[in-house]
C-alpha cells in the first residue's frame, strides 16, 4: 500500500486539521507502536457521517491525494460497531504504510453479506485462527484476538502482534493522551509526528525544511464537524529536552492578539507569536538555535510578532509594552523620513535586522521601510505596504472588524500563543512555501473562497493546546447581533414552553415542545419535525434528560397530570416507567443523581404523596419520607453543600423539609413561610427563597434563618447560582444588585445561563411579546428585545460557539433566534 493513502489524512490535520476506562488499554495494546496516526473513533456512524457531509471534507475529495485515501478506506463501509474503535496508520518498510482497525469482538462487526465476488480463506497463525480477504483485488487480513477484532491490510501486522503481544509495552506519550481525549466527540486523533515526515514529505517540494517531526512529539485532536464547520482541538506535547519548534514557547503564557487591529481588512491572512516575558522566550530561542548566549536586549519589551499577507507581499509587525531602546535603534540605521497621513515613514539601511534577532519566526525578510503606530513597529519590504496600513488604520478599516476574523474567533481562544487566521487566498500563499505543486493546484480549483481558516497553539503549563477551525465565513461584525434561525408551526397552540435537549448521536441540541391537544414534539437542529407523540396529559414543568442504561445514550424523563414516563430517543416508552396515578394532580418531576453516577432517584409528588424510584423503576424502600404533613406545591429539590445532601420539600402548609438521603430531618426550619410562587435556590452556600411579601428567607445548613425584605410584589419572580441572584418585580429587572427599568407589561421570572464562562440573563415580557437578554453586569445583549411570547431557553446548538435562542412565537409556532 502507498503513504499516499494517508495523504489526505495529513493534509486535513496540516491546513485545516474524561479520562477513559480499561478498555482504553485493551485496545492500544493492539496498535503499532511506529503508527504514525492513530483516530479513536467513538461512534463510528457518526464518524463517517461527518466525513461524508462536512463541506470542506467534500471538496477535498477532487484532490488527488485524497482521492486516494477515500479508495483506501471504502472498506470501512462494512464495519459495523457502536463500540469505541481504532484506526491506525504505520510504516511497514520504505514509502509503504498500512492501516489496522480494531474493535472489541462482536460477531456482526465486519458485514460482508452484500459484497459481490468476495474471496474469504481461513488459516492458522502462531495457533491463531486468521483470514484473508480478496475485493476487487485488493487484499486485507483479520482476526479476532483477546476479545478484539482486528481487521490489516498487512499480514505482516498481525503477524508481529500475536508474536509480540505479550511483551509489547506500547507508547507511553500514545496513552497519557488517550487518557484525557474526549469520549464524546465522533473521532479523536492522535498523530506521532516523530514517525509522521514520510507521510508529510509527499505534500511538500523535495528537499522541502518544512518537517512535523521539527515541530512537536505527539499531538491530539478531538474532531467536531457539521456540514459547514470543521473544528479540531486538543493537545500537543513535546519533551523539554528536545529541538522542538514549539520549546520556543515553553513557560510563557499567551495574550490577546494585537495584530489584527493593525492589518488592512483586505489581508488574505495573520500569524502572530505572543510570550508574556521577552526574556524567557530569547533563552528558548538560544537554546533551539545552539547560540552561547540570548540575543541582545534590543526587544525586551516586544510582546507578539506579527506578519500580515496580503497579495503576495509580507508585513512584519512587533507589538511592544514600551518602545524606547527599539526607537533608538531604528532612528541609527534609519536612511530618510518621509510623512504619510500624519505618521513617519522610515526608510532603513539594516534591513535583515529582524531575521538576525527572531529566527526562526522571521527569516531571509528584508525590512527596508518602518513606522510606528501606537506602540507597534511596522516593517515592509515596499513602501506602498507601509502606506496601506497607515491608511486602513486611520480608516478603522482593519482586518479584526472582518467577518472571517470574528467568525474564526468564534471557535478559539481569546489569548495564543500562536494565531494564524486566512481566507483561501491566504492559505495559498502558504502552500507556495515549500508544498507541492499538486497540492497547490488541487487547493485553488476546489473553490474554497467562502471558508474561513484558523489555527491557534496556546501554551500551557508542560504542553500547549492546539485549535483548529474551518468554517464557511459568516456574515457578521465585531458586535453581535441577533438573527431568525428557523421557525416551525405545530397542530393546536403551545402548552407548554419549548425546551433544548441533546442527542447523543451528535451531541447537538434539539427542541422539545408539547401542544394544548397533548401532542410532544422532537424538533430536529435544523428545525425538521423528527416525530409526534400523543400524550394522555400535559407535562409538568421541565423535562429532564437521563441516561439510565447508563451507555451515553439519554432518554426524556417526566410526569403528567396523571403519569410518571420516560421516553427513548425515538420518543417509544421505557419499560416499566410508564406508571399512573389515580386522581392526577402530580407535580414536575424531581430527578436526583447524589454522585453524578446516573444512579437516578425519580420523585414523583402527588398532594401529600412522595414515590421516589430507582433506574429499574422500582420504589427505593430505604427512603422514609413517603407522606408529607401537607401537600407538596412544587417538586423537590436535590441540594449539594459541603459534600452532603439536602433534599427540600415546600408544603402548602408553609413547613419547608430539609432532609436527608434517606428522608429524615438533615435541617431543622423553624416557623412556617407564606411561599411566593418561586422555587428554592442554593446561594452563597444558603438555600434562599422569597415569600408572598417580598420577603428573602436564607436558611444557612445548620437551620439559621435570616430575612431581608425586598419589597418585591407577590407576582415577583426569582433566579439564583451559588454565586448569582437576579429578580424581576413589575418592569425592573435586578441582576446581582444592578437593576434595569424595562418597559411596562407582564413578565416571566427570569432566568440564568451559564455558558463558555459567561453569565447570560433572560426575561420575556409576555403582554407586549420582547425577549430581553443581558449579562452579568446588567448590560443588554446587543440585538435584543426580539420577539417572542414565552420564557427562553439558550444554549450552543451546534457546537459552534454561536448561541440561540428558542422562544413561542404565535400561539401555535415557536422561533429560533441566533446569537451572530
Amino acid at each position: 500500500m502507498k503513504s499516499r493513502f494517508f495523504f489526505g489524512l495529513v493534509f486535513l490535520l496540516a491546513i485545516g486539521c474524561t479520562k477513559q476506562q480499561t478498555k482504553a488499554t485493551s485496545l492500544l495494546e493492539f496498535i503499532p507502536q511506529n503508527a504514525a496516526v492513530v483516530i479513536k473513533i467513538n461512534h463510528l456512524d457518526g464518524f463517517k457521517s461527518d466525513l461524508k457531509n462536512n463541506d470542506f471534507i467534500t471538496k477535498t475529495e477532487s484532490f488527488g491525494v485524497y482521492q486516494t485515501l477515500l479508495d483506501q478506506i471504502k472498506y470501512l463501509d462494512y464495519v459495523k460497531t457502536d463500540n469505541e474503535s481504532l484506526l491506525a496508520f504505520s510504516a511497514l518498510g520504505v514509502d509503504n504504510y498500512e492501516f489496522t482497525f480494531v474493535t472489541p469482538d462482536s460477531t456482526d462487526t465486519f458485514v460482508l453479506d452484500s459484497v459481490q465476488n468476495i474471496k474469504k480463506e481461513s488459516f492458522v497463525l502462531e495457533g491463531q485462527n486468521m483470514y484473508k480477504y480478496g475485493i476487487e483485488g485488493d487484499v486485507f487480513y483479520g482476526m479476532s484476538f483477546k476479545g478484539q477484532n482486528t481487521i490489516s491490510s498487512s499480514r505482516v501486522i498481525l503477524e508481529n502482534l500475536l508474536k509480540y503481544s505479550d511483551t509489547s509495552t506500547g507508547s507511553e506519550g500514545l496513552s497519557k493522551l488517550y487518557e484525557v481525549s474526549s469520549a464524546t466527540k465522533n473521532a479523536s486523533i492522535f498523530i506521532n509526528l516523530e514517525n509522521s515526515d514520510p507521510l508529510f514529505n509527499h505534500l511538500t517540494i523535495e528537499n522541502s525544511d518544512i518537517r512535523l517531526s521539527d515541530y512537536s512529539d505527539w499531538a491530539l485532536i478531538d474532531v467536531n464537524a457539521d456540514q459547514n464547520h470543521l473544528h479540531l482541538n486538543g493537545i500537543t506535547v513535546v519533551a523539554d529536552s528536545t529541538k522542538k519548534f514549539l520549546n520556543l514557547f515553553k513557560n510563557t503564557h499567551p495574550l490577546a492578539d494585537r495584530t489584527a487591529s493593525i492589518t488592512p481588512g483586505s489581508a488574505d491572512a495573520i500569524l502572530s507569536f505572543s510570550f508574556d516575558d521577552y526574556s524567557v522566550f530569547a533563552e528558548n530561542q538560544k537554546q533551539y538555535l545552539h547560540l552561547e548566549s540570548p540575543k541582545d536586549s534590543l526587544l525586551n519589551t516586544v510582546e507578539e510578532i506579527g506578519i500580515i499577507y496580503k497579495n503576495n507581499d509580507k508585513a512584519i509587525l512587533l507589538n511592544t509594552y514600551g518602545s524606547e531602546r527599539l526607537s533608538e535603534y531604528i532612528a541609527g540605521i534609519k536612511k530618510s523620513e518621509t510623512e504619510y497621513q500624519g505618521n513617519q515613514i522610515m526608510q532603513l539601511g539594516k534591513p535583515d535586522f529582524l531575521g538576525n534577532y527572531l529566527a526562526p519566526l522571521i527569516e531571509t525578510y528584508s525590512a527596508n521601510y518602518c513606522t510606528i503606530i501606537e506602540n507597534t513597529f511596522v516593517f515592509a519590504e515596499s513602501k506602498a505596504m507601509i502606506q496601506e496600513i497607515i491608511l486602513n488604520h486611520k480608516n478603522g478599516s482593519t482586518f479584526e472588524k472582518t467577518d472571517g476574523y470574528a467568525s474564526a474567533k468564534d471557535a478559539l481562544a481569546s489569548e495564543s500563543t500562536v494565531l494564524f487566521i486566512s481566507n483561501s487566498k491566504g492559505v495559498q500563499e502558504i502552500l507556495k512555501e515549500g508544498f507541492s505543486k499538486e497540492l497547490l493546484n488541487d487547493f485553488g480549483k476546489a473553490s474554497f473562497e467562502k471558508n474561513t481558516f484558523a489555527a491557534q497553539i496556546v501554551a500551557d503549563q508542560g504542553f500547549f493546546h492546539t485549535n483548529i477551525a474551518i468554517q464557511q465565513t459568516a456574515r457578521k461584525s465585531k458586535i453581535n447581533k441577533v438573527s431568525p434561525l428557523f421557525s416551525i408551526q405545530f397542530d393546536a397552540d403551545l402548552a407548554t414552553v419549548p425546551q433544548f435537549v441533546t442527542n447523543h448521536n451528535t451531541n447537538k441540541k434539539e427542541i422539545v415542545v408539547q401542544d394544548q391537544e397533548n401532542n410532544l414534539y422532537l424538533i430536529s437542529t435544523s428545525g425538521k419535525l423528527l416525530w409526534k407523540k400523543q400524550l394522555e396529559g400535559q407535562i409538568q414543568g421541565k423535562i429532564h434528560q437521563v441516561d439510565i442504561y447508563k451507555n451515553r445514550r439519554l432518554q426524556l424523563a417526566f410526569t403528567t397530570n396523571n403519569q410518571f414516563l420516560i421516553l427513548d430517543r425515538n420518543g417509544k416508552e421505557v419499560k416499566p416507567f410508564t406508571k399512573k396515578f389515580e386522581g392526577g394532580n402530580l407535580n414536575e418531576l424531581a430527578v436526583f443523581d447524589y454522585e453524578k453516577r446516573k444512579d437516578y432517584r425519580f420523585v414523583v409528588t402527588q398532594g401529600d404523596k412522595i414515590h421516589m424510584y430507582n433506574n429499574q423503576g422500582n420504589i427505593v424502600k430505604g427512603f422514609k419520607y413517603t407522606k408529607a404533613e401537607s401537600p407538596i406545591i412544587k417538586a423537590p429539590k436535590h441540594i449539594r453543600v459541603s459534600n452532603r445532601d439536602y433534599l427540600v420539600f415546600m408544603l402548602e402548609n408553609g413547613e419547608l423539609k430539609i432532609l436527608n438521603r434517606v428522608g429524615t430531618i438533615r435541617t431543622k426550619v423553624n416557623g412556617k413561610i407564606k411561599f411566593s410562587q418561586n422555587e428554592v435556590y442554593l446561594y452563597k452556600n444558603k438555600f434562599i427563597l422569597t415569600d408572598t411579601k417580598g420577603v428573602l428567607h436564607q436558611i444557612a445548613p445548620n437551620g439559621k434563618l435570616s430575612t431581608t425584605n425586598l419589597r418585591l410584589n407577590d407576582d415577583h419572580g426569582i433566579d439564583a447560582t451559588s454565586n448569582t441572584f437576579v429578580y424581576m418585580n413589575d418592569n425592573v429587572l435586578s441582576i446581582k444588585g444592578k437593576k434595569v427599568e424595562l418597559d411596562f407589561g407582564v413578565y416571566s421570572k427570569p432566568r440564568i445561563f451559564y455558558i463558555y464562562d459567561k453569565i447570560y440573563v433572560g426575561v420575556t415580557d409576555i403582554q407586549n411579546q420582547k425577549v430581553y437578554l443581558y449579562d452579568s453586569q446588567a448590560k443588554p445583549i446587543t440585538g435584543f428585545p426580539v420577539f417572542g411570547s414565552s420564557p427562553i431557553d439558550l444554549t450552543d446548538m451546534e457546537n459552534d460557539r454561536k448561541l440561540e435562542v428558542v422562544t413561542q412565537d404565535a400561539k401555535n409556532s415557536i422561533i429560533v433566534y441566533q446569537l451572530n
